[in-house]
């Protein structure tokens, strides 16, 4: 498989200003991922363990006080594979939305409040298409609309007459109107319904399948990835921990932090009483020693307590970074 984006060591988190000078915040820490073309990548895991630092990353959208303090981020342009942190300003602009392309998180104020929604749309496609006139560029995003499924009379609304799931497809649209290769979606379903939960999903599916692209969805609700995700990377502390083919690690969780998150999951007819995970995740600001985990953990070594385990194979499509499975390997 063609692999479209890849990381190297990468580092990246936040420069705070103390009495005692700057200190670096680690909120992703030495990630190495490869995603592949055509595929539905997930991220999961808690609040705070660094995925929106890392999409975040992997857009390039490195502003202040983010930094990256390592490592590389690889774009994909036939053989050629371009460090995209290195890319001057205008060469970013010149692949963003079209290469690559970014939802996120509470997309739904994208949207001018003052502005029909279908300004919008054409004050994007005015700095992203050259030789267009104004009417050409409006055919294209009710083209656009209209084959996503969405009514093309939403164009002519104010933001503030739309349901949030609606701006929110509207939102999704407007990230894919220019058929990029990469969408990177963070957390798309926040605070919607279930019903509109479920069009948002299933309307990023459908782009998916329609225009052969690569989906990287960071979310902490466990479902979507089950119904979205072909492979799926669990996230702690700014660390991968468990990695492979997501309907095999929701059977066969190998991390302990894996299991719990899933084991946590509700089915339905099941009443029994189910356990999250104990605890709260730790601090960037004073992550404990060894694996960041071990706290948390019920199956700890003493190793887990000064080393930290790194992300190794466990067969040809699963990797782990656990002390538990080393020990018993």
């Amino acid at each position: 498989m063609a692999t479209v984006l890849k990381t190297q060591d990468l580092q990246a988190g936040y420069l705070l200003l103390t009495p005692y000078g700057e200190r670096a915040i680690l909120a992703v820490n030495g990630v190495n991922i490869e995603i592949f073309h055509e595929e539905i990548y997930g991220i999961a895991g808690e609040s705070g363990s660094g995925k929106t630092t890392l999409l975040k990353t992997l857009f390039g959208e490195v502003e202040v006080p983010l930094r990256v303090l390592g490592g590389k981020v690889y774009y994909s342009f036939g053989n050629e594979f371009v460090d995209a942190l290195l890319l001057k300003e205008e060469e970013k602009r010149r692949i963003r939305w079209r290469y690559i392309s970014y939802i996120p998180q509470g997309s739904m104020s994208v949207f001018n409040p003052v502005k029909r929604i279908h300004s919008t749309f054409l004050d994007f496609l005015k700095s992203h298409v050259e030789g267009k006139v104004q009417e050409e560029l409006f055919e294209l995003v009710k083209k656009h609309v209209s084959a996503l499924g969405l009514p093309t009379k939403v164009l002519s609304a104010y933001p503030h007459q739309l349901s949030g799931g609606m701006k929110q497809r509207l939102a999704i649209a407007l990230a894919t109107i220019l058929n990029p290769k990469v969408i990177l979606a963070d957390e798309p379903t926040t605070a919607l319904d279930v019903v509109a939960q479920r069009a948002a999903i299933q309307l990023l599916k459908d782009i998916q399948r329609e225009y052969r692209n690569t989906i990287v969805i960071v979310t902490h609700d466990m479902g979507i990835h089950a119904h979205m995700t072909h492979r799926l990377a669990i996230m702690y502390a700014g660390r991968i921990v468990e990695e492979g083919p997501t309907s095999v690690i929701l059977d066969q969780p190998l991390h302990p932090y894996t299991q719990y998150l899933i084991g946590s999951l509700p089915t339905i007819g099941d009443k029994t009483f189910r356990d999250s995970v104990p605890g709260a995740p730790p601090s960037f600001l004073d992550l404990p020693p060894g694996c960041a985990f071990h706290p948390r953990c019920p199956q700890v070594f003493s190793v887990c307590k000064t080393q930290t385990p790194e992300l190794v194979n466990v067969d040809e499509r699963r990797k782990a970074a656990c002390w538990l499975w080393m020990e018993r390997g």
